[in-house]
């Protein structure tokens, strides 16, 4: 994984927007091999557009997690439905799943539309027009069986893409997003009937997937929004201890599941969440760098442009980074249409060179954009985004 010798290097946090012929094929739900000609072609064209942007650490966009909609908040999660043995259709819709209450001691998430955030801000969340609609949700499937993988060929076309996109653009270096075992584990469970259990089985089956990635020579993200965005998900809201031992197991798995696999060759992600809403009940990131530091990657993504987070760089400053780990931190935001001037992102990057070291940044994104901004203006804030880091530079080398 580089550092940020010479320069400050920059990245994202996962998906970009897809091709509109893209999203009609995974609409149309189309296969065989005009399929995997355009997954191919589309994959080496995301790459080339990173690096035209100047972005230095690339991905395929997430262009082998489908999405087959404009505005899709979920197609990080969804794409494991299509990856695991042991799933039937669900029951219940997302919304209208019975809630669940928590106790202290005694953790339990709730149901989705039962969130703390979604019922102080209900009238804004069924508003069509409020502009935090995360677009149209499928039914989610439930645990009905044991938990295998059976994504082996998936992963395979997605690191050959990716390959071959490396070599045909001469990008140095390239990562493929993975979804954790903690937010694999939250769909509902009819089979297990114990939570840790659940919890063991996804780390069983995710390993496979972070393993094929990291054999091929590539970097893996942990996509982990669980660890932060739980907190939403408890009614009523739990302790900070009470939540801490619930995320402890969660960390526990994905190092399980990352057993044998070099650090450097592992970055985690942790959000809040990338839906546009307010947001008034997300954790507060000082609770959370400790526990997040536990887990065996060597670089952490995490939220600090928007305006929940940007002020929790200051972190840093109490919380000590350990010397071989690199922090991902975002400086553009998923959030909002307005770019970023170039400017306001080196003040960003500086700060945070200032605390942990230069050569231990590399800007990012909060969360991924595609599905969430348009085009058009994803590919502004990345270009803002290398602007500003090359401004950095200038100032910190």
């Amino acid at each position: 994984m580089h550092r940020s010798e010479n320069r400050i290097l920059t990245t994202h946090a996962g998906s970009l927007p897809r091709t509109d012929q893209l999203i009609e094929a995974n609409r149309a739900r189309t296969g065989g091999q005009d399929y995997d000609q355009l997954l191919t072609e589309s994959v080496v064209d995301v790459v080339q557009r990173q690096k035209n942007l100047g972005i230095d650490v690339v991905n395929d966009g997430e262009y082998g997690h489908a999405m087959s909609e404009d505005t899709d908040y979920g197609a990080w999660w969804h794409y494991i439905f299509d990856r695991l043995d042991g799933l039937g259709p669900g029951s219940v819709d997302l919304w209208n799943q019975p809630a669940v209450r928590s106790e202290p001691g005694q953790v339990r998430l709730t149901s989705f539309g039962d969130r703390r955030d979604r019922q102080r801000f209900q009238d804004a969340y069924t508003d069509p027009s409020s502009g935090i609609s995360t677009g149209n949700q499928p039914p989610f499937p439930e645990f009905v069986g044991p938990i295998r993988y059976v994504g082996q060929e998936a992963v395979a076309r997605d690191i050959a893409n990716l390959k071959r996109a490396l070599e045909t653009t001469g990008a140095s270096e390239g990562y493929l997003a993975s979804l954790s075992p903690g937010s694999c584990a939250r769909l509902e469970d009819k089979h297990y009937g114990d939570e840790d259990e659940v919890l063991q089985a996804c780390a069983e089956a995710m390993r496979e997937e972070y393993r094929a990635i990291t054999d091929a020579g590539l970097i893996v993200q942990i996509d982990d929004p669980s660890i932060a965005e739980n907190w939403d998900q408890i009614n009523p809201e739990p302790s900070v201890e009470d939540y801490l031992a619930f995320t402890a197991k969660r960390v526990e798995a994905i190092n399980y599941a990352l057993e044998g696999i070099p650090a450097e060759q592992v970055r985690f992600h942790l959000c809040w969440g990338s839906w546009h809403g307010p947001h008034t009940t997300d954790l507060e990131f000082k609770h959370l760098v400790r526990t997040m530091l536990q887990i065996d990657a060597g670089a952490f993504s995490f939220e600090a442009a928007n305006a929940r987070h940007e002020h929790e760089w200051r972190v840093w400053e109490d919380v000590s980074l350990p010397e071989d780990k690199l922090i991902i931190p975002g400086i553009v935001s998923h959030a909002t249409n307005v770019v970023e001037h170039p400017e306001l992102v080196a003040e960003r990057i500086e700060r945070f060179a200032s605390v942990v070291g230069r050569e231990r940044v590399i800007a990012s994104t909060d969360c991924g954009l595609g599905g969430r901004i348009h085009p058009q203006i994803a590919a502004a804030k990345l270009e803002a985004l290398a602007q500003g880091a090359e401004i950095a530079s200038s100032r910190l080398f």
